[in-house]
């Protein structure tokens, strides 16, 4: 059964296929499906347009070649008249044959520019004239006509007045459409530019990279450069926010500094009263420990990532506090796991975890917060989930838990924290390239998960990293 870390990547990685159709493809696919349907359209009206012309012209070059044809029969005589027709034969593909009463032949009908065409010869070469595509089972384009009352036959090669076939239209589509869809996908790619590189350092600018990537400031198109112009601005305040944030926080922090080890030494010196001046050293410890808070969370994100011993941070990070009296760790971690990580980093996420369940996880019936870790590898990554058995929190605020100063009602009435220690471990492990995300059943404790990548096991002929 997955956890919930694993979960929650799966929606995400289903989020992802539901929105990878990106701006470019459907651009590019509604451009050409528009060209498609101009250049289907632009071809049905070419052919409309283009079928009475040709079918005249058809007509009127067979009409013009049975005339001559006619013609030079008629003033020639017997002998003249049977070289004009060996000639015809051998030169122009041209047959003239007697026509008998008792050929049979096939009407040249075959299609709508057919008849189109016979009506036409019909029309020019007057009553009488029979077009046939077959005579005495031989084919071609025959046309039948009289001289002084005999009858013949002139067959024609039917290539000579062939209309364009489905062939020629089938290639001038294909060559149409591919020269469309390379055009769309030019002005696609040349339209999307602007907005991909948008995209890309607006992402850049979430994750805290303010001055990784400009946008160009001297882009031709007016909209596209006010856009540029404004987004960077826009960065060069976050910047300068971020800036003055961190160095205020650490301002404020260290200036505080002072009075407060003033304070302690003035409480040590001058409250007589051992338990008033425990709780006054109480207070100053935790406004220290809060100070420490404000640094960690203004702290530049550095990090040096290296292959690190899990089990050996998480030692580290429990040794301090595993014999105090209300709290008990379970530790199950193998001793060979290592994550890609910085050391100081995870020990500081670790140490706000368990923190965090030794203030606000202890059981209701003991007192006592019993915290497990556990840890195991899972392909390319490491899985992490810290867990106590305190009194949990309500669903509806796991959200807002990882949010800077935002503090659930156990912390609110024991007034211990600023509200900043689960925002650290979020910004920590985000910052190491890992995941996090907490899941709680009230009265069943809390649980952070943690997916952080898996470091490979060292090779025997490398010495370990020191």
């Amino acid at each position: 059964m997955p956890s919930p870390l694993e979960g929650s990547l799966q929606r995400r990685g289903k989020n992802r296929l539901k929105v990878g159709f990106n701006l470019f493809w459907r651009t590019f696919f509604l451009l050409a499906l528009l060209l498609f349907g101009c250049t289907f359209a632009w071809l049905q009206t070419f052919r409309a347009l283009e079928y009475e012309p040709r079918a005249i012209q058809t007509a009127h070059q067979i009409a013009s070649l049975v005339n001559l044809t006619r013609a030079a029969l008629v003033y020639s005589d017997a002998i003249t008249r049977v070289s004009l027709i060996k000639t015809l034969a051998d030169q122009e593909g041209v047959r003239i044959l007697p026509r008998e009463p008792v050929d049979r032949f096939v009407p040249y009908s075959s299609g709508a520019l057919d008849q189109r065409v016979t009506e036409e010869l019909i029309d020019q070469l007057g009553e009488g004239t029979t077009v046939a595509s077959r005579v005495n089972d031989e084919p071609g384009l025959w046309i039948g006509f009289t001289i002084e009352s005999d009858n013949y036959w002139l067959l024609l090669d039917p290539t000579r007045f062939s209309r364009v076939g489905g062939r020629t239209w089938l290639v001038w589509l294909v060559t149409a459409m591919a020269l469309s869809l390379a055009g769309a996908a030019l002005i696609t790619r040349f339209i999307n530019r602007p907005l991909k590189q948008l995209s890309r350092a607006t992402r850049q600018v979430r994750e805290g990279e303010y001055e990784a990537h400009r946008l160009d400031e001297n882009a031709r198109t007016s909209e596209i450069r006010a856009v540029n112009v404004g987004f960077n601005r826009m960065a060069d305040q976050l910047a300068k926010i971020e800036q003055d944030r961190a160095i205020m926080l650490a301002g404020i922090s260290h200036d505080l500094r002072t009075p407060l080890a003033r304070l302690r030494l003035e409480t040590e010196m001058s409250v007589a009263d051992e338990d008033a001046r425990n709780h006054m050293a109480a207070d100053i410890q935790q406004l220290d420990s809060i100070i420490d808070k404000f640094l960690d969370y203004a702290r530049p994100d550095h990090v040096d990532f290296k292959p690190v011993l899990l089990r050996d941070v998480i030692d580290a990070c429990t040794y301090a506090v595993q014999d105090h009296d209300d709290m008990v760790i379970k530790v199950d971690v193998p001793a060979d796991l290592r994550v890609m990580a910085d050391e100081v980093e995870l020990q500081r996420v670790i140490s706000n975890l368990v923190e965090n369940a030794r203030r606000y996880g202890k059981s209701p019936d003991s007192g006592v917060a019993e915290v497990n870790i556990q840890a195991q590898a899972n392909n390319d990554a490491v899985l992490i989930k810290v867990r106590d058995h305190g009194a949990g929190v309500a669903p509806a605020l796991l959200s807002q838990l990882t949010k800077p100063f935002f503090r659930g009602d156990a912390a609110r009435t024991s007034a211990a924290g600023a509200g900043l220690g689960l925002s650290i471990v979020a910004k920590n492990i985000e910052r190491m390239g890992g995941t996090f995300a907490l899941t709680s059943t009230p009265g069943r404790g809390l649980a952070a998960h943690i997916r952080m990548p898996r470091a490979a096991a060292p090779r025997p002929d490398v010495p370990p990293a020191k």
